[in-house]
């Protein structure tokens, strides 16, 4: 799977970065140094170190996976992460792949239906073993890359045999959990969709939590069980990345971004975001624009 990954970076221009690829979701990642922490927005899928380590905390946790471990991440969560291991000779090697639910779901449905553990609530992030199936899986949807006439025909039936392996593995239980449709998973998924598109506004519990369909106690103890923070936190870091984004890709000023994203006070705004990215809005701003990132 190294191999196929490199082969892919350097037909596409080689050097470091972010690389997307034709196939929707799958975005390959090649570093030579450790990188500081980094704020983004994960979505669902598998993030897996190919080679090298990273670190990566949701809220009041911290998660680290190396070389043929995937950080699992099952529903949209504002996190930092960070390479910890990468050389010249051994750069960090990245893929992510995202889920498809759906998917997930249809093959759930045609396997067994064991008894879930711990009811249905599970976790949203956790870190995975590779088992062997799954890399042959994995090498195979990088190789693809090579013959792009064959991404619309195979990639369908691969998506479905990672799903087969995943849900049927070690944490298979924690995967039904993730694709439960009317699960507490989904359900605070429900909520965070809210959270996501109206991020600027203040929203009350009691909306979150009857998109849920939770009472606000029960809503409150999940959501915090499942993302390590409260809603108000997640909403703070979800107005705190897109002013950054505003800042840096869109060349708003500091006053302009913290309006867009809801803030009222630019005091608060610069202190808040002072205390996430560990130094001013403007100034970080700046030094975004000079490395580019």
């Amino acid at each position: 799977m190294k191999t196929a990954v490199e082969q892919y970076i350097d037909a596409s221009g080689g050097g470091e970065g972010v690389f997307s690829t034709p196939i929707e979701g799958l975005v390959l990642m090649r570093t030579y140094r450790e990188v500081l922490p980094h704020h983004l927005i994960y979505k669902p899928a598998l993030c897996i170190a190919v080679q090298g380590s990273k670190q990566v905390s949701m809220g009041s946790r911290v998660f680290d996976y190396t070389e043929m471990q995937a950080l699992v991440v099952g529903v949209e969560l504002p996190a930092f992460g960070r390479v910890t291991r990468a050389s010249a000779t051994e750069p960090y090697l990245g893929m992510t792949v995202e889920f498809d639910v759906g998917v997930m779901r249809e093959v759930m449905e045609q396997l067994e239906a064991p008894s879930l553990s711990k009811g249905d609530s599970g976790s949203a992030v956790f870190v995975e073993e590779l088992t062997a199936p799954l890399v042959d899986c994995l090498s195979r949807l990088v190789r693809m890359l090579a013959t792009p006439k064959a991404i619309p025909v195979l990639h369908p039936s691969v998506m479905r045999e990672i799903c087969f392996w995943l849900l049927t593995g070690p944490h298979g239980d924690e995967f039904r959990k993730l694709a439960l449709p009317n699960g507490h998973m989904q359900r605070i998924a429900d909520a965070i969709y809210i959270l996501r598109k109206n991020f600027s506004r203040p929203i009350r519990i009691k909306e979150l939590a009857a998109a849920a369909r939770m009472s606000e106690s029960s809503f409150h103890q999940h959501f915090r069980g499942l993302m390590s923070m409260t809603p108000l936190q997640y909403q703070k870091q979800l107005r705190l990345l897109e002013a950054r984004r505003l800042m840096v890709a869109d060349g708003s000023n500091v006053m302009e971004a913290a309006l867009q994203v809801g803030y009222e006070s630019a005091s608060q705004f610069s202190r808040e975001y002072s205390r996430m990215f560990g130094t001013p809005p403007k100034r970080d701003a700046m030094r975004a624009l000079r490395t580019g990132g």
